[in-house]
This record gives structure tokens, sequence and C-alpha cells, in this order.
């Protein structure tokens, strides 16, 4: 194993990721409007998970993709980050409506543990966006 792999998984990373993820479903959960949980979804991921750089809600719109709601509109990451990970974001009825972009510098800073914490915000935050 890697030695910065190793020590991330001995440092346990993945925490600060479930902290964020507690913020955003207690926002989630209060049936916020959906705008309002998109912003709060980006703002706690970015300023909770130390590994993360930059977080996109990407909405679908007919065949387009419209950006909805990102940690900095100007700056993406797209071509400065090293790893990226896309998570669906699905309706009640399991219908994929967008997507959840989130970015790093880092070459190795996901962990299996962030992934389905990521898989879990992704589709609660458009579930209950459609409930809403």
């Amino acid at each position: 194993m890697d030695k910065e792999l190793c020590l991330k998984v001995v440092n346990g990373l993945s925490i600060p990721t479930d902290i964020a993820s507690l913020k955003i479903m207690a926002h989630v959960y209060k049936k916020q409007d959906t705008d309002s949980v998109f912003a709060k979804t980006v703002e706690s991921l970015v300023s909770t998970v130390p590994y993360i750089d930059w977080v996109g809600i990407y909405m679908y719109e007919d065949l387009n993709h419209k950006l909805v709601a990102a940690s900095c509109f100007e700056n993406d990451l797209r071509w400065d980050c090293n790893s990226e990970l896309k998570f669906p974001v699905t309706n009640a009825s399991s219908s994929e409506i967008g997507m959840m972009v989130v970015r790093t510098k880092e070459a190795i800073a996901f962990d299996v543990t962030d992934v389905s914490t990521l898989e879990t915000i992704a589709s609660a935050i458009g579930y209950e966006s459609t409930l809403n």
C-alpha cells in the first residue's frame, strides 16, 4: 500500500466526509428548498472536508447539463484536479436527474468510505428535491 494512502486510512480522513454528510442531511430533512439544499451541500463538502477542493451539482434539462450549484462558479478545477468522482443524483422514482461532481487537487484523496458517503448524499439531495 502506498505510504500516503496508508497515512490517510490511519488518520481517518473519511471522518470529515461523514461530518459534512450529517450537516447536509440535517438540511435535507428540514425540507428546505432545493436551491438551499444544493448550496448547503457544496458549501459543507468544501468547508468541512480538507481534501475536497471543488463540488458542483448539475441538473439535466432536456439534453443539457446545467450547473445549479458550485463551490466556485468561476473555477471548477476541470484542468487542475488530480482526482474526480461523479455521483448520479436520482429522484424518488430512481431516475437520474443530475450529477454531483467532486474534485480534488490531491492525487490520492478518496477512500471507500468517502465514495459510499458521497453516493448517499447525491441520492438524498435528489430524492428530497423532487419531493419538495
